[in-house]
């Protein structure tokens, strides 16, 4: 018997926001399903609120407070009557107990079965789950680390660095990469204090480090009659902050017969725990061998290359899935046509390789087109990027018969996207693509961190002062017109019909007055002070830890001297260009 209920889904709540909960309304219009959005009260008129055919208010913008509060998106499952939940990626969509209430609520849960979540979601028992079944995990530990020394001892034994990982999460969140003793206490700190944040968990464990590995994953999808198929490879290793930037399908380069042994072993896996809908088994790749990573038992960001190549609608296939009807199609039909490559618009800066997070209004946002091109997004021109939530625009997917086709279309394509208000990753994206390195398929889940972005040029907000002015200059160069920017200081008369704006573009890991002050280079919550009055400190040391969509930032001092002042604590709310710490610079010769 199905472990689905058999009976269509009228009414779908979208228990998650941004470009994912978009993407499920759509597929939702698509099969005549009412779908029921949620919002908090920084994304009161988001895009997925008006792409919605209803929505409900959740609480504050503190994402404990709406998008990860069981009791309020159960209470708004109620009200609007609706009769499944579709959890997209992230927040709850690998938490089983939040599952398992939808169940018991009466509802249909869009994804795995709660015990196959539990099995799979848990990152330590998941890897017990797949060595059972016959894939190779990469060697780690199978507990929750308890303290440092821990992690002392594992790299001790199998060699640093080592990687601290979230049990319960996945996405780079919680992720820290050890490369000494010395780092590991603070490590697992910040590991854990992430891993919180944004899953709600603590547990971490560790894994050995691979020097040069690739990333390669592989989708499954599962019915409630036994039926489990894989749709091919993905290869996600162009990573910063071990987040994905760049995923493709199928992964390119691989040995004959590899891939098949990867969809092989993946659906080893997803039979191994009872699987059912769709997930994907990530795979870690070095020197001819591969090794079971993780399995995220949800949809996955990346999904839309797999759904290029296969021609199959992934959340229709869930909602299917989930009704109780069984797929309509055997691993035999499955066919890979051409290939797929998609970027991550992400609101960073990523001059200089720092990729820092810039979140705040996004005045205009303009997409690309023509043939063979797919746009994701969950922002348009006039929305906001909150410092509350994961900083994902849209994603931009290119298709052509051949890897190298796909790619110049993707390189086209980036030409095409404006956007304005925020930085993003576009530009660096762009010299990835057209790097040799990745078009000849040398690089690695570290490559993208060695590769020398310094000539790209700030393009984040930064802080303009009180009174800041700006020039809004037409030039024309080479027989081409450009609208351009100009910032000036307060008091500045040299341009006539300047106006006064906000921030300037020019965001840093700091920003740093001549006075040696320190002020947030971003919206964000302080996590961590690491100084105090009267502390010697020099420059380029972090002075405190920021944190900010999701990720954290380590705050540096700009110039050696003493702390004079310490403006901010643990949970202070600050914004772009607000002082935090105060140093008195040393004197020459001091």
């Amino acid at each position: 018997m199905p472990e689905t209920p058999n009976r269509p889904i009228r009414k779908v709540l979208i228990a998650n926001r941004g470009e994912i909960a978009v993407r499920v309304a759509r597929a939702c219009r698509d099969l005549g399903i009412v779908a029921v959005a949620v919002y908090s009260d920084a994304d009161r008129g988001a895009m997925h609120v008006r792409e919605a055919d209803e929505a409900y208010h959740l609480g504050a913008a503190r994402a404990a407070e709406s998008y990860l509060s069981e009791e309020r998106l159960l209470r708004v499952l109620r009200e609007s009557g609706a009769d499944a939940v579709h959890p997209g990626y992230g927040f709850f969509a690998e938490n089983a107990g939040f599952a398992r209430a939808v169940v018991e609520a009466g509802a249909v849960w869009v994804g795995p079965p709660p015990h196959a979540i539990e099995v799979m979601g848990d990152k330590i028992s998941s890897r017990v789950a797949a060595a059972a079944a016959g894939v190779p995990p990469v060697p780690g530990t199978e507990e929750a680390l308890t303290g440092p020394a821990e992690v002392v001892r594992f790299g001790e034994q199998h060699g640093w660095p080592v990687a601290i990982k979230a049990a319960f999460g996945g996405g780079g969140r919680g992720m820290r990469v050890v490369a000494s003793a010395e780092e590991a206490a603070h490590a697992l700190e910040s590991a854990q204090r992430e891993s919180v944040a944004a899953f709600g968990r603590p547990e971490c464990y560790l894994e050995k480090y691979l020097a040069w590995p690739r990333h390669i994953e592989v989708q499954v999808l599962a019915d409630g009659f036994g039926n489990v198929v894989h749709l091919g490879t993905r290869d996600c290793s162009v990573q910063r902050r071990h987040q994905k930037l760049i995923e493709e399908a199928p992964a390119p380069s691989l040995p004959d017969g590899l891939a098949q042994a990867m969809g092989e072993a993946a659906v080893k896996v997803a039979r191994a725990c009872g699987y059912v809908n769709a997930g994907t088994v990530e795979l870690i790749y070095q020197d001819g061998a591969f090794y079971f990573l993780e399995m995220n038992t949800r949809l996955q960001v990346e999904h839309p290359v797999t759904e290029m190549v296969t021609g199959m609608d992934l959340v229709v296939l869930q909602l299917m899935v989930a009704s109780g009807e069984p797929l309509a199609f055997t691993q035999e039909d499955v066919t890979i046509s051409g290939h797929a490559i998609e970027v991550r618009v992400n609101a960073e800066d990523p001059a200089g390789g720092r990729f820092n997070p810039t979140p705040g209004p996004v005045d205009r946002f303009r997409v690309p087109g023509g043939p063979w091109l797919r746009t994701d997004a969950g922002y348009e021109s006039g929305d906001t990027v909150s410092q509350h939530y994961d900083n994902l625009l849209a994603k931009i997917v290119a298709w052509g018969p051949d890897r190298d086709t796909a790619r110049r279309r993707l390189l086209r394509a980036l030409q095409e996207v404006e956007v304005e208000g925020v930085a993003t990753t576009v530009p660096a994206q762009a010299v990835v693509l057209d790097h040799p390195d990745f078009s000849e398929v040398r690089h690695s889940t570290t490559w993208l961190s060695e590769l020398d972005l310094s000539e790209l040029p700030p393009s984040g907000p930064a802080v303009a002062g009180p009174g800041a002015l700006r020039k809004t200059v037409d030039v024309e160069v080479g027989g081409r017109h450009y609208e351009v920017s100009v910032w000036l200081p307060p008091g500045f008369s040299g341009l006539a019909g300047a106006t006064e704006g906000g921030p300037a573009p020019g965001a840093a890991d700091t920003m740093v007055a001549g006075d040696g002050t320190v002020v947030a280079p971003m919206q964000g919550t302080v996590v961590k002070v690491l100084v105090a009055p009267g502390d010697p400190v020099k420059a380029g040391q972090p002075v405190c830890v920021l944190e900010a969509m999701k990720m954290e930032n380590s705050i540096v001092a700009g110039t050696t001297g003493n702390v004079a002042e310490v403006r901010v604590g643990p949970g202070s709310s600050v914004g772009t260009g607000d002082i935090l710490v105060v140093v008195d610079p040393a004197q020459d010769g001091a």
